[in-house]
């Protein structure tokens, strides 16, 4: 017998670990999950799209990603066919997106062929599997659940092991339920090893409109209206329940800027999350509560390293303390590059792009979206003339940093 390994609950809160990477912020974490939808419904482009928009560091809807490769096992299609999908999408697909129409089996070799891709490509973040059901052998049907749990469960110990998102297509079974979950072809065995289920409703065969239900462990769960482009090829989104049920919510962008701009007079912070909330929304216009903001918080730390701000815990006085101080590439050597959100105080900051236009490689507002859309957070940064906001016709200083207590709402804070 071995004895069981336990840890007490205090203890357990006082441990620091890595926040769960995501590829996409808020929907797919580095884990395994499930896209099932009906035959025909535009399963494949959704998966196709979002391939693309992984491959290529593009945002998927709202919502930011983590550029990587991608390996896409279309096992239903020809290259040919892909092809000419691929054109239907985009016109300069990237090198960092493969395909294979052939594989093994699970537990017949298709294990070994994912970890082989994977040390040829070691910057691999996304493997697909279209179709779930072309992997998996011929199991017994005398004990169903057993069998889903099991075929499941070797794909997310490879995900686990290899800190990438596999991302299955499935089907639906033809019996209608309330519940959308319970739709899924098989046992619950499928849904209940998977990390994130996503499941693809519309409400007849020949609508446009589809409704995109998501649900996981480190996921809300919300459900994403859709509506197909016929032209395009691509699923765009009209609405999701999260923003429509009006829940404030915290964004990573948010808590960059925020801490960003608050640690620009205070450059090192120890308080309570209560004490530290305060500081940034004093009048409680967001709405937000010490512990949602203090759980956003840990869910950013490596967002905020990677950005300069380091971020700990620590108790003192029967209090839990949220620490945070702001460093730069001498302080701290073990970030490659420090990429400040508020270059205040750079030499010559109005000659460097900003970060917004950095990441969407636009030299000039012209071809920057953000910089036309959110003027604010381009004022912020200081690069007003250089990202455009200041066009030829609109010569002018910007504006002074706004006093915290001159916010209202979520406008002062418009970063995402």
């Amino acid at each position: 017998m071995t004895k069981l390994e336990t840890i007490n609950a205090e203890d357990l809160q006082n441990r620091t670990y890595e926040p769960t990477p995501f590829l996409v912020d808020e929907l797919i974490p580095e884990d395994l999950h499930i896209l099932a939808g009906a035959p025909k419904i535009g399963k494949s482009w959704l998966a196709l799209w979002l391939c693309l928009c992984i491959s290529q560091g593009q945002p998927l809807w709202n919502f930011a990603t983590t550029q990587g490769e991608v390996l896409y096992l279309s096992l239903e299609d020809s290259f040919q066919r892909i092809q000419t999908r691929l054109f239907d999408l985009t016109e300069d697909a990237p090198p960092t997106l493969h395909f294979a129409i052939m594989a093994d089996t699970l537990k017949h070799g298709l294990e070994q062929q994912i970890e082989q891709f994977l040390m040829e490509h070691s910057t691999t973040k996304l493997v697909v599997i279209d179709t779930l059901q072309r992997v998996r052998g011929t199991g017994s049907d005398s004990n169903l659940y057993a069998n889903d749990y099991q075929d499941i469960g070797l794909l997310k110990k490879l995900a686990d092991k290899q800190h990438i998102a596999i991302f299955l297509i499935h089907h639906l079974r033809k019996l209608h339920d309330d519940d959308p979950m319970n739709m899924i072809s098989g046992s619950t065995g499928l849904s209940g090893a998977a990390d994130s289920t996503f499941v693809l409703q519309k409400s007849s065969r020949l609508a446009n409109i589809a409704s995109l239900h998501c649900t996981g462990r480190d996921i809300p769960d919300r459900t994403l209206k859709l509506e197909f482009g016929e032209e395009d090829h691509v699923w765009k989104l009209l609405e999701d329940s999260k923003t429509r049920s009006g829940a404030s919510r915290i964004s990573t962008l948010q808590i960059e800027n925020l801490l960003s701009e608050l640690l620009q007079k205070e450059p090192e912070i120890s308080v309570p999350a209560k004490v530290l909330l305060e500081k940034i929304d004093p009048v409680g216009s967001e709405g937000w509560t010490p512990n949602s903001f203090s759980h956003q918080i840990r869910k950013s730390v490596d967002t905020l390293r990677k950005n300069g701000i380091l971020v700990s815990f620590r108790k003192s006085n029967g209090e839990r303390l949220i620490c945070l101080k702001r460093v730069d590439g001498a302080d701290f050597p073990t970030v490659e590059k420090i990429d400040p959100i508020d270059p205040a105080g750079v030499p010559n900051a109005r000659n460097t792009p900003c970060r917004r236009c950095v990441r969407l490689s636009a030299p000039t507002a012209s071809v920057c979206a953000e910089a036309v859309q959110k003027p604010t957070l381009h004022r912020r940064a200081g690069n007003a003339e250089k990202c455009g906001y200041n066009t030829p016709t609109q010569r002018r200083e910007a504006p002074p940093r706004r006093e915290k207590s001159s916010r209202s709402g979520g406008a002062s804070i418009a970063f995402g």
